[in-house]
């Protein structure tokens, strides 16, 4: 017997319950429980007894500048950029030099370049913390003494703290973005680079007017998630700078740093509940900005 379009609805429904359920259970009730929570004063102090207070907790975070997480925010702005800037640029360049024709054991540098991919995150940034730059036995300092100079508090102070958390970021991205635009220079056609060479255009010009346009379309999406990844980074800053029993002294957060010390070391919930709920709509907002096409483009 045939089913009714509404019993094959319910049908699809029945199914999909299951799913449904998962992620009403694992995404939609913690965003709306910590969205509850940032209209609270809930604390170390107030954890059964806390009261509704309202936006409160959002002034304090957005007008109250003292409270940091303007300058967090400020500093999540400048991470992003710099670590973006830096990764299409130095990965365009690495997947350009593997493009050239003729180069011999090709195979065996995508290999290479891909490995701080393969290893855990965690793993790699202790690495560079302890092996890299520990002021005692790091590797740079002992660079540095034989040329004569002193060690070197690489994560003391909050700028060169920041260039050494940039430096493993762009360590740890650097092999999603080459293998993206990698594909995108394979993808061109030979035909337009051989057309070029004959109108006399030098690389530079074959570069901003073959290479760029026609790489665009394909890594704009990873470009976007890039820096997604990279505006919510977490465990990069923490555990050079942050991390509780290893403080280096530099004082630098991004937002998400700063929400998790909120949370679990001064234990000021209500707070960083609002914190991040306003990390999330700005993500969202920035989601709904990056989909929206031009209006020539919808007609």
């Amino acid at each position: 017997m045939k089913e009714s379009k509404r019993q094959q609805i319910l049908r699809c429904y029945a199914w999909a319950a299951p799913s449904l359920l998962l992620i009403l259970m694992i995404v939609i009730f913690p965003i709306l429980y910590t969205g509850y929570i940032s209209l609270t004063n809930m604390n170390v102090y107030h954890w059964t007894n806390y009261t509704f207070i309202g936006l409160k907790n959002y002034a304090d975070a957005l007008l109250v500048f003292d409270n940091g997480f303007l300058k967090a925010l400020g500093m999540t702005v400048v991470w992003t950029i710099v670590s973006m800037v830096l990764q299409l640029v130095v990965a365009f360049v690495l997947a350009s030099l593997l493009n050239i024709k003729g180069l011999k054991l090709k195979n065996l540098y995508k290999t290479l370049l891909i490995f701080p991919w393969a290893m855990p995150g965690y793993v790699s940034i202790l690495l560079w913390k302890t092996g890299m730059f520990n002021s005692q036995f790091g590797l740079l300092n002992q660079w540095m003494a034989k040329i004569g100079h002193g060690p070197v508090r690489w994560l003391n102070g909050d700028m060169s703290a920041f260039w050494c958390c940039t430096l493993v970021n762009l360590w740890l991205a650097l092999p999603f973005m080459i293998t993206i635009i990698d594909g995108a220079l394979q993808s061109i056609d030979r035909s337009f680079y051989e057309s070029a060479v004959l109108d006399g255009a030098n690389w530079l010009e074959r570069t901003f007017y073959i290479t760029v346009p026609m790489i665009k379309p394909i890594i704009g999406p990873s470009v976007v998630i890039t820096v997604f990844t990279t505006f919510k980074q977490f465990d990069v800053v923490y555990l050079l700078t942050q991390q509780v029993g290893a403080k280096t002294g530099a004082d630098i957060h991004t937002i998400m740093t700063y929400a998790y010390e909120n949370a679990f070391i001064t234990n000021n919930y209500g707070y960083s509940s609002a914190v991040s709920i306003i990390i999330f709509v700005m993500l969202i907002l920035f989601s709904v900005v990056i989909n929206m096409k031009p209006k020539e483009v919808r007609d």
